[in-house]
Order: C-alpha cells, then sequence, then structure tokens
C-alpha cells in the first residue's frame, strides 16, 4: 500500500511541475517584457508569455531614469544588442539605453542621459548569499536577476531581441 502512495505522490509532483514550467521548445523568444512595478520580466512570443522571473531594479525604482547617477531603472522601448560575462554580475547582456527620446530628454535638461544598462546576474558574495540580493531594488538603474535565471535567460533570449520595460 505505500507503494501506491508513494507512486501517487510522485506522479502528482511531476504534474504539477509540468504545468507550472511551460515548456519554451525551440519557440523563439521574439521580446522582453519587463513592468517594474510587478518587478517581473516576461519571455514573450507572438504576444504570448512562455516564462516570467522575478527581477530587482535600480535604488530608485520609480519613474523612468532622467539623467546618469539617478539610480533608476529605464522606461520605454530598446533591445538588447550585447551580451558578456561580467566578474562582478556572473553573466551580462546591454539595453540600448539610451533612446532617442532618452536623449532628447537629456539634452533639453542639460544632463548626460547616463549608458551600460545592463540585464545582469547577483554577485558571487561570500558575505551576502544571493537570496538576500533577489529580495531588493539593488542596482545602480540595472535589472538583476538570480543567476540561474540569468543563465537561462542567457540561452534563450539573443541579441537583437526588442526589451520593453513599463513602469
Amino acid at each position: 500500500m505505500r507503494w501506491l502512495f508513494a507512486l501517487l505522490c510522485l506522479t502528482f509532483t511531476a504534474l504539477s511541475h509540468a504545468n507550472a514550467t511551460p515548456s519554451l521548445g525551440s519557440t523563439p523568444i521574439d521580446k522582453v517584457l519587463v513592468i517594474k512595478s510587478e518587478r517581473k520580466l516576461h519571455l514573450v512570443s507572438a504576444g504570448q508569455t512562455l516564462k516570467s522571473y522575478r527581477v530587482s531594479l535600480g535604488k530608485q525604482p520609480n519613474g523612468a531614469k532622467l539623467r546618469e547617477g539617478d539610480l533608476r531603472t529605464p522606461e520605454g522601448f530598446y533591445w538588447i544588442d550585447w551580451r558578456k560575462t561580467s566578474d562582478k554580475y556572473n553573466l551580462s547582456m546591454h539595453i540600448s539605453y539610451p533612446n532617442a527620446r532618452d536623449l532628447a530628454r537629456a539634452q533639453q535638461e542639460g544632463v548626460p542621459p547616463g549608458n551600460m544598462i545592463m540585464l545582469h546576474g547577483t554577485p558571487l558574495d561570500e558575505e551576502y548569499p544571493e537570496w538576500f540580493f533577489h529580495t531588493l531594488d539593488w542596482t545602480e538603474g540595472c535589472i538583476a536577476l538570480t543567476n540561474s535565471d540569468m543563465r537561462e535567460i542567457w540561452q534563450l533570449v539573443k541579441d537583437g531581441t526588442l526589451i520593453e520595460i513599463r513602469p
């Protein structure tokens, strides 16, 4: 009787995990959507969200990035335009901030717009475990994920992919 109960538990576990994480299969990701207020990054294909991740934002998460050093994460339409491994943040993918709108706003205000906004992992730090970084907004304007989530996104998202960042 115990073996039947164990088999039932294993079957239930396998089925519940199958529904919780959709298979991306060979479906190409054509858009990355970040919703700052939800602290979520969604991988989208043909308008359908295939997978979502929790993210951390800049230390000043409310509002769009206005200038260099304001610790805000930008809002708008950009591209994932290049990637690199990072000694400090594991893997990183560059977001094409500033766009023409950001440049015009910064020029009108007479301030530098900033640059080097990345999608990246968390520091490998002996003093602070990864979960510590994952529970707060700590970047200087970038979008951060756990290192395992960043490795998965690195594999699924190609350079040239659209990224939309919403409030």
